[in-house]
């Protein structure tokens, strides 16, 4: 009986210590057409929480201010789906631009990353 009582207990702290959010998502990198510089470009990141927690996105880091990220204002429940909405704008950029942004989150790798990618034609 003690066995079995050990037992229950071990896996009902497994368990337990195994909730969390997890942030999924199919295409963490998007790629924009080729685009003339000065044109504002946007896109809009789909995720779901595949976890057991509400998932939190608290805040986010951009290399430069041309990249402003418009993040969920509530937690994201188990199960539901979820927007990140970015904006690029291209103006002053020129060339290949590959960026990342970095969202800090409630889950076990406590920061996920997005891409985008969009090579910019400068004015003539």
């Amino acid at each position: 009986m003690k066995p079995l009582i050990f037992m229950f207990l071990f896996l009902n702290s497994v368990f337990c210590f195994s909730q969390e959010a997890v942030f999924s998502i199919k295409k963490d990198v998007f790629k924009f057409p080729d685009t003339n510089e000065g044109v504002l470009l946007e896109h809009t990141f789909v995720f779901v929480n595949s976890g057991n927690e509400p998932l939190i996105v608290s805040d986010y880091s951009v290399g430069c201010k041309c990249t402003v990220v418009k993040l969920p204002n509530e937690p994201i429940l188990p199960g539901q789906k979820g927007e990140i909405k970015i904006s690029f704008d291209t103006n002053g950029k020129y060339g290949f631009q590959n960026r990342t942004i970095y969202l800090m989150v409630n889950t076990k790798k406590k920061v996920e990353k997005l891409r985008f990618k969009v090579t910019v034609i400068p004015k003539s």
